[in-house]
């Protein structure tokens, strides 16, 4: 159940070949491998930390710039929902990353979650999307640090828990989407809403899953570096970030007015 932007991609699969460093080499090519100057990972076209990071800062750049249009003007929050998911999919399933198809989908993106902070803002009051997103930077930096130190690492047993949670919470989801459509439930909310328990306890454990979903991404990104990916592959690993990140944002946006309207 790991973030299906890395999972469909044979830059992060379990079983991708290693390099075979074991095959017989005659003097004349060892002599010309010694006298060429080192190359880097940009030389050999590969992927790396590094233009992972700024891949990453570039369409979260283009999102925001695009919320800031979205904010403006809401209604564009259902085109761009729309244009995401069909994006998504598309990035998903897409053999090869393309930097234009990532893009497009921040883009989209943007336009959704600038529309849904400004409705959600005018609803139950602006100070909670400021909360919503330093909640969110500070989940991913908090969770960052901790993997860069070694501290947080995935694990089957914990991997078959979050599957198990990832199940749960979407069937939760279904139908609770059901009962607001239908009208079954006053609150816009529906059952997320029914108790302050059921709201804190789910918003608990919507920031756990997310968590360990941003645990999953960043292995899968050291996993593309150490197999030595191609270095197109940092814009699929910028896209499966933007994915659960942006997730993150509009659980966290979703807690904090279910608290607002509590008040």
């Amino acid at each position: 159940m790991a973030n299906p932007a890395f999972s469909n991609s044979p830059a992060f699969a379990a079983g991708a070949k290693a390099v075979d460093f074991n095959k017989p080499v005659s003097s004349e090519e060892l002599d010309a491998m010694y006298g060429r100057p080192s190359a880097t990972p940009v030389d050999t076209d590969r992927m790396t930390y590094e233009d992972t990071i700024v891949k990453t800062l570039i369409a979260f750049g283009l999102l925001v710039a695009t919320a800031v249009i979205g904010w403006n003007v809401p209604l564009l929050m259902i085109p761009g929902a729309i244009a995401g998911f069909v994006l998504a999919l598309v990035n998903i399933f897409k053999k090869q990353p393309s930097r234009g198809l990532v893009l497009a989908y921040a883009a989209a993106e943007g336009l959704f979650v600038g529309g849904i902070s400004f409705l959600f803002g005018q609803g139950f009051g602006f100070d909670i999307v400021p909360q919503a997103v330093f909640g969110t930077l500070g989940v991913v930096g908090v969770t960052l640090l901790l993997f860069l130190n070694g501290k947080v690492r995935t694990s089957p047993k914990m991997t078959k828990i979050f599957l198990v949670g990832m199940v749960g919470y979407a069937v939760f989801s279904l139908i609770n989407f059901g009962l607001v459509a239908f009208g079954a439930t006053e609150s816009m909310f529906g059952l997320r809403d029914a108790s302050p328990i059921i709201s804190i306890g789910l918003g608990i454990l919507i920031v756990l899953l997310a968590s360990y979903s941003l645990v999953m991404d960043f292995e899968n990104v050291k996993t593309g570096v150490q197999r030595g990916a191609p270095r197109v592959y940092a814009w699929q690993a910028a896209f499966g970030i933007m994915v659960t990140v942006v997730w993150l944002y509009t659980e966290i946006l979703r807690l904090a007015a279910i608290f607002s309207s509590g008040d």
